[in-house]
């Protein structure tokens, strides 16, 4: 089955998206230097250190409001997404949990009237199919992804946005990939992309 084509600009879940390794080595440290960290929406380069480390799903999110021709801040979405309970923000440790599927569909229909659903079990070879009609697939892979020749540790964790699929094949942009060749249009054999998805994520359309 064929899937509708979307023309998808990319966006990192940090404002600089060369930052990538530094992350991997240095964690949410290494974004204390970000030079852009300001565009995040974020009223502190602490805040938005943290927070970024976390908004995998609000880049995807971001990318799918660009498609339609939005521009938000990301922190701006992720404030939203928490009021909705999409993440669950611990003061005492400043750990932040999400996302939440459930309430980030509640947030994307209330907010920007995009349809989504939350999908679980879904086959590899199901996600041409959730695509065909318009729609694009958040969906959980492992964050190794960024090294399709590697055995994943462990599937899921992390959230690309899938922009095409066929029999063959998969095509997504990844929040946290680590050069071009593993941000934006990353193609990736059906069977390869599925040692890394956890069968799950969310469809949304406009």
């Amino acid at each position: 089955m064929e899937t509708v084509e979307h023309k998808v600009p990319y966006f990192s879940q940090w404002e600089s998206p060369e930052m990538t390794l530094a992350v991997l080595s240095e964690g949410a440290a290494a974004l204390h230097r970000d030079p852009l960290w300001r565009n995040s929406g974020a009223e502190t380069i602490e805040e938005y250190a943290r927070w970024a480390v976390n908004v995998c799903g609000m880049a995807c999110l971001k990318m799918i409001l660009a498609a339609r021709g939005e521009l938000h801040p990301i922190l701006s979405l992720a404030r939203g997404c928490t009021d909705y309970g999409g993440y669950v923000v611990n003061e005492a440790d400043a750990s932040i949990k999400g996302l939440i599927y459930a309430p980030f569909v509640s947030f994307v229909g209330e907010r920007f009237g995009l349809a989504a659903e939350t999908l679980t079990n879904i086959p590899t070879t199901d996600i041409p199919e959730v695509l065909s009609e318009g729609r694009f697939f958040i969906a959980s892979v492992s964050s190794a992804i960024r090294w399709p020749q590697r055995e994943p540790p462990s599937k899921g964790g992390h959230l690309v946005l899938v922009t095409a699929a066929s029999r063959e094949s998969v095509r997504f942009h990844n929040p946290s990939g680590h050069d071009r060749a593993n941000q934006a249009d990353v193609v990736v054999p059906l069977s390869t992309f599925d040692r890394f998805f956890a069968n799950r994520g969310i469809a949304v359309s406009f």
